[in-house]
């Protein structure tokens, strides 16, 4: 997405939720883009990213690339991958067992991934959380980091919930229902808002 687009769609957030104006303030122009990466190694980068943080997600991808010796992830290759290649690069069992299951169902549905960009997001969810071990939030992290789609609300993301939580001075997490009610303003920008709430639970900086 263009800067100037980002400038559209930071005005329609603020306009529309004086809650979200002053993280939009603070934190500054918008920095998401799709990674640009082919939808398996999308999908394999989001796997890894189950359940931890960041960083951490991409201190494991990158031991993986490093033990691929290659810039992406190739089916391929990782289908060829021993359990202790994976654990070498500091995989779990259960995401170990995910991939297995990610590339078993490809090499049996090898025309699903090619057509994924082309896909509405429902489309999306629908075919990839027939994957054991792929459920909405998975799906959700590929559709706006990977994809670039501009209004998904990941609501069973555990960021998003604490940042809610916090903003809106609710008195516990706030559960689908009533994320989906919050967001309802931010249409059609959630994705936006999601890296903006992201970035609101970031420690603030200290002027020197």
């Amino acid at each position: 997405m263009s800067t100037p687009h980002y400038k559209k769609v930071r005005k329609h957030l603020s306009d529309n939720c004086p809650i979200l104006k002053p993280v939009i303030d603070r934190v500054g122009p918008c920095l998401l883009a799709p990674r640009g990466e082919d939808p398996f190694t999308l999908l394999v980068r989001c796997v890894i990213g189950q359940q931890i943080s960041t960083k951490a997600a991409d201190s494991i991808y990158n031991k993986l690339i490093a033990q691929l010796g290659t810039p992406t992830v190739p089916l391929a290759k990782l289908s060829k991958f021993t359990e202790a290649k994976y654990k070498a690069c500091g995989i779990s069992g259960p995401k170990q067992r995910t991939l297995r299951a990610v590339i078993d169902h490809l090499k049996a549905n090898p025309k699903l991934l090619p057509s994924i960009p082309d896909l509405a997001d429902d489309a999306v969810r629908e075919q990839l959380v027939a994957i054991k071990g792929i459920g909405p939030w998975t799906v959700d992290m590929l559709l706006i980091f990977g994809l670039g789609r501009p209004d998904v609300l990941p609501v069973g993301d555990y960021g998003i919930k604490v940042a809610l939580k916090k903003l809106f001075n609710m008195r516990k997490l706030p559960d689908a229902e009533r994320i989906t009610k919050v967001a309802k303003p931010w249409v059609p920008h959630r994705s936006v808002a999601m890296w903006y709430l992201w970035r609101s639970l970031e420690p603030q900086k200290v002027a020197e």
